[in-house]
């Protein structure tokens, strides 16, 4: 079975500073990114599938709570079907799950791509994307290492 995930760009962003993507890259078959998200990351790799949203009304309505990138993200989360869509953003995953219960963030990706192999441990990854300022809470990373079994 693929596993099609739709990335907004906060987590496209902290793993390119510290030079992982790879981690989004290997931890799906495919990723969607809308253009509005191409826009922000201002970068490009072979595996990154940009799509345009069909569905603009959607758009619209999402743009009235939450940023133009996080509603193209999900309305073509939507459009996709059975994806997951990666936000790190509160109120964007807030709504995101009203959509689409596959709602996962950065910290949940590292979690899962340690799950099937891709990394052995989350805690150089999570240093590092602080040393960037990738903005993780004190008792997010502590959750985090409690979840990856690394305490």
């Amino acid at each position: 079975m693929s596993v099609i995930a739709v990335s907004n760009s906060t987590c496209l962003i902290g793993l390119e500073r510290i030079q992982r993507t790879e981690i989004l890259a290997r931890s799906f078959n495919e990723i969607f990114i809308p253009p509005a998200v191409q826009d922000e990351i201002k970068f490009i790799r072979e595996w990154l599938i940009v799509k345009p949203v069909q569905n603009r009304a959607m758009v619209k309505i999402l743009e009235t709570q939450i940023d133009r990138g996080e509603s193209e993200a999900i309305a073509l989360a939507a459009e996709l079907g059975e994806v997951f869509i990666v936000l790190d953003d509160k109120k964007a995953r807030r709504i995101a799950r009203q959509i689409t219960p596959r709602v996962i963030g950065t910290i949940g990706l590292l979690l899962r791509a340690k799950k099937n192999g891709i990394i052995e441990k989350i805690e150089p990854i999570l240093d590092e994307l602080n040393a960037v300022n990738f903005r993780i809470g004190n008792s997010l990373y502590r959750h985090a290492l409690e979840l990856a079994k690394e305490t």
